[in-house]
């Protein structure tokens, strides 16, 4: 039986706690409010849960809440916690993918990515997942959504599946739900996916002139100029749409891309060979000063979309993608030159796997690959004379050395 009764509340006045036995107290503030505290012990820690105000909360209504968290309490369960979780909004996993994108973007530089990422959760994910509450999506449902799509398009369907797995973690990191992504055990309840080996479909470097020519024989567009422009530098698809008209030096002999645009995030000095320039020109005017960008889009402000070079590539009926030509270009260097590995792939930009010999190595071969550029470019477009060929070398060779900053053309 309490010790206070509701008469005797009605009468007190003078700040201070007034117990009502088993934890549960009586509080008046300096200020006059009249509200309930119930003080508990959790393994050997004290807990002071305020149960609302005395207009709210009746004595009889805070007697039984003050029961179930001793309750509570006596099984070890911290009832602040459980507060804590019982005001805590949970979200659908739409709103979760969002939130989780919207945190991801900043650090993300590719974006294509950041585009795709959401819309294959919109696309696969959303029409099951979406409405339901991240604390209650398990396995069972999360394998039916796979398996839709696991054999009819394996590479989006393990992108799903891995997106999918990162917002369940989010919202396991952010507290609302009680365990991470189960996504470990999905791949027992699915069938086996065909092999692939993994790589971009390249076309072979032998049949790359006869390409460029049925290339140069379409009508002059920006993704036209773009595709050539690619070939001849070796980059890759968001480098070239996103270059721009001030990462070049005055006489096009040198293109400095800046590290935000690109994938390792190390700014990238492209020695350009006459034929590259020769695009570049042929880009200037097309577009004039209309645009800062050497390859706009069809809206001048805005790049090529990342589908535009996809689709001209589709349209001459060839059986590779734009990025396959790095894989060209890689395989005609180990085939057709003496040129060491290591300056190839710093002529693809990439990064060595080896970090002790990447921390000592303080070149990127730019003289190197300027020449092998050049030999690049002679293997693309044949039809040039010999003669034309040493003019090209000759004024290579009296181009300034590349320096750490890009001139306005």
């Amino acid at each position: 039986m309490g010790k206070l009764t509701p008469d005797a509340i009605k009468r007190l006045t003078e700040p201070g706690r007034y117990p009502d036995g088993d934890g549960l107290y009586f509080r008046i503030s300096p200020s006059g409010g009249k509200s309930w505290m119930m003080r508990v012990q959790i393994n050997g820690t004290r807990r002071d849960l305020g149960l609302g105000e005395l207009r709210h909360v009746s004595l009889r209504d805070a007697r039984l809440e003050a029961a179930a968290i001793k309750k509570m309490a006596a099984s070890g369960i911290d009832p602040l916690i459980e507060k804590r979780k019982a005001q805590i909004v949970i979200p659908t996993f739409a709103e979760a993918a969002r939130r989780t994108h919207a945190e991801m973007i900043r650090g993300w530089k590719s974006g294509k990515h950041t585009s795709q990422w959401i819309k294959t959760l919109e696309l696969y994910a959303f029409p099951k997942l979406g409405k339901l509450k991240v604390n209650e999506i398990e396995g069972p449902i999360i394998r039916d959504v796979l398996a839709e799509i696991w054999l009819e398009i394996p590479e989006t369907a393990r992108r799903v599946r891995q997106r999918i797995g990162v917002v369940l973690d989010w919202s396991y990191a952010n507290g609302l739900r009680s365990t991470e992504a189960p996504m470990r055990s999905l791949s027992k309840g699915l069938p086996r996916q065909p092999k692939k080996n993994g790589h971009f479909a390249a076309l072979p470097y032998a049949e790359v002139p006869a390409f460029m020519e049925r290339l140069r024989a379409r009508d002059l567009s920006s993704s036209r100029l773009a595709l050539e422009a690619l070939i001849l530098t070796t980059v890759r698809s968001g480098e070239i749409r996103g270059a721009k008209w001030n990462e070049l030096n005055d006489d096009l002999s040198v293109w400095i891309i800046p590290p935000d645009r690109m994938k390792a995030g190390v700014q990238h000095a492209v020695p350009l060979s006459p034929q590259a320039a020769d695009v570049f020109r042929q880009a200037k005017m097309l577009w004039g000063d209309s645009s800062d960008l050497i390859f706009p889009g069809a809206v001048s402000s805005r790049p090529l979309s990342d589908m535009a070079l996809l689709e001209l590539v589709r349209g001459m009926d060839l059986p590779a993608t734009v990025h396959g030509f790095r894989s060209s270009f890689r395989d005609w260097a180990a085939d057709q030159t003496e040129v060491p590995r290591e300056v190839a792939e710093a002529a693809l930009a990439h990064v060595l796997d080896n970090k002790v010999e990447a921390a000592y190595r303080r070149t990127d071969f730019f003289e190197k690959r300027r020449h092998l550029m050049i030999s690049w470019a002679d293997y693309c477009l044949p039809a040039r004379s010999e003669s034309q060929r040493r003019a090209s070398r000759t004024r290579s060779a009296a181009a300034p050395v590349v320096s750490s900053r890009a001139h306005q053309l």
